[in-house]
């Protein structure tokens, strides 16, 4: 009985959820509303050129380019930079890492709420419903900025500094993951390129946090011994 027991609380402490994650960033600290520059106004050259674009992307697109385009949409977390860092960086056996990146995850995600809030601007297959966009997401009016974009460049920064000396392919790697929400007829180029600069922003704001560069101390020295980075 004592042994059933025991069994049963390991059961429920292992499926509970994780804690939630509290982001460093408050708006004080990182308002997107002044940090980054209005989406182009609808009808304006820019936008039309924008949407252009996006029309040419998907006729271009072959099955093998959805397929990655979806694939990378669907991953919202660093699991997106394993192919750059090897093998090594698995984060089940990275707990300093894992907490760090959710972090930033966390703090992120806080921020792009608020810019989507303050822009509100209508999702590319509001404009032109005759777009094959991959996804149709539950908030038309949340284009910009890309939220996809700006986790993968403020996870890539980050990891840039984590691992200098693979920092270009880290972010080259951000860099393509944020053209898949061209590929997949998400987002206009201009919530990709604000998605990015937000992005950048919020990893220097982390860093220049005190709790922060300690918890990016730990998984610095981490990374260094798993033989992700080198020492």
């Amino acid at each position: 009985m004592k042994r059933a027991l025991l069994a049963a609380i390991a059961l429920c402490v292992a499926a509970a959820p994780a804690p939630k994650v509290v982001p460093l960033l408050e708006a004080r600290d990182l308002d997107p509303a002044l940090v980054l520059p209005p989406p182009p106004a609808a009808n304006s050259l820019q936008a039309l050129a924008e949407l252009a674009e996006l029309r040419a992307a998907g006729a271009a697109r072959t099955a093998v380019d959805e397929a990655d385009a979806r694939l990378d949409g669907d991953t919202k977390n660093a699991t997106i930079f394993a192919g750059v860092l090897g093998p090594k960086f698995d984060l089940d056996r990275l707990p300093a890492t894992a907490a760090l990146l959710a972090q930033v995850r966390a703090s992120e995600k806080a921020a792009v709420d608020r810019g989507k809030d303050h822009f509100k601007r209508p999702r590319p297959y509001i404009v032109d419903p005759a777009l094959k966009s991959c996804k149709r997401n539950d908030d038309p009016l949340s284009s910009y900025p890309s939220g996809h974009t700006s986790m993968a460049f403020s996870m890539g920064e980050t990891l840039a500094r984590l691992v200098p000396e693979k920092a270009d392919a880290l972010l080259a790697r951000a860099a393509r993951y944020g053209q898949s929400r061209i590929v997949c007829e998400q987002h206009f180029r201009s919530d990709v390129s604000a998605g990015q600069m937000l992005g950048v922003l919020i990893a220097e704001r982390l860093l220049a946090k005190p709790e922060f560069r300690a918890a990016f101390d730990a998984a610095r020295q981490e990374l260094v011994t798993a033989g992700v980075a080198k020492g």
